[in-house]
């Protein structure tokens, strides 16, 4: 793990490199690319995988594209998106995440609960799971607000320079943009789009639900808050939500074998720009791992390092 230095000058990085011209082609250029996606047996499976094996051909994370991660708040936004990246990680991308909510270390202590798959894992395997990081993963060390421009910035710099392929904004609250600025909003993410784009990298960003009448219900993309320019400007859209009606029934005594047998959370997905399918993936969330599983009863098993 790699920490980036804030004295760097990423205003440098911002516009890009003004080259225009280079993405005007000829459409014939595209031939085979067409011939690719029409006749391929699973049009889906382009790109990298989700940790869950039951997603393989239903959603996959591609070059060049904008996720946002919706939820609300203290629902394991930040927690899944950390998993998702473990997982990218381990089939050669280059991660570099910018949270401007968590420390450094705070991001290392979860992520690295969820590569040994225990809350306890020895200081041995933490060294050896930090350095398995170096060339995987890098973090923007800076909490609190950041403008816009200085995380286009990074985004760009960490892809061109340190060959980064996967991108963690978090959250969209912390870019310096209020709320109740539509403009500045759909600007920003026009930008993160054109980034994406440009240098092939894929970003994340990790954004806030507005608060509905409760909990028990799970929000979709017209629920992001913000502009309504957000969800329709990004390529996918994948809404985190805890089940807390089970999380209470439970608590309470009050647990039905139905209750019991209800996922724990779900990730939706309310768009994908570039697949075919949209829906519900269940979820079953393992505590001392941090770790979300597909099923109950797949094992927490240690990345090997």
């Amino acid at each position: 793990m790699q920490v980036i230095d804030d004295r760097i000058d990423f205003d440098a990085y911002l516009n890009g490199s003004g080259n225009d011209h280079a993405n005007v082609r000829s459409a014939s250029e595209y031939a085979q690319a067409v011939i690719d996606r029409m006749y391929s047996n699973n049009p889906a499976a382009v790109g990298c995988q989700l940790p869950w094996s039951k997603t393989e051909d239903l959603f996959r994370v591609r070059p060049g594209e904008v996720t946002i991660w919706p939820g609300i708040n203290g629902h394991g936004k930040s927690m899944v998106v950390g998993q998702v990246m473990m997982s990218l990680m381990c089939q050669s991308q280059r991660v570099c995440i910018a949270s401007m909510e968590m420390k450094p270390v705070a991001t290392m202590l979860r992520m690295t609960r969820q590569a040994i798959g225990t809350d306890k894992p020895t200081e041995v395997y933490i060294h050896k799971f930090h350095e398995w990081t170096d060339g995987k993963l890098w973090l923007y060390d800076q909490q609190g607000t950041v403008s816009s421009d200085r995380i286009l910035g990074v985004i760009r710099y960490a892809a061109e320079k340190l060959g980064v392929t996967q991108f963690v904004v978090d959250s969209l609250m912390k870019c310096g943009i209020n709320e109740d600025d539509y403009n500045g909003q759909k600007r920003f993410l026009d930008q993160l789009c054109a980034a994406a784009k440009d240098t092939q990298c894929h970003i994340h960003l990790i954004a806030h639900s507005r608060k509905g009448q409760d909990e028990l219900t799970a929000p979709g993309k017209m629920d992001v808050k913000g502009s309504g320019s957000i969800t329709d400007q990004v390529d996918n859209v994948m809404t985190v939500w805890r089940n807390k009606k089970k999380e209470i029934a439970i608590e309470t005594g009050k647990a039905t074998p139905e209750i019991l047998a209800a996922p724990d959370a779900l990730l939706i997905c309310d768009k994908q720009r570039h697949g075919e399918w949209e829906g519900r993936i269940a979820l079953w969330f393992d505590k001392p791992s941090f770790r979300y599983k597909g099923s109950p009863k797949d094992p927490i098993r240690p990345l090997q390092l």
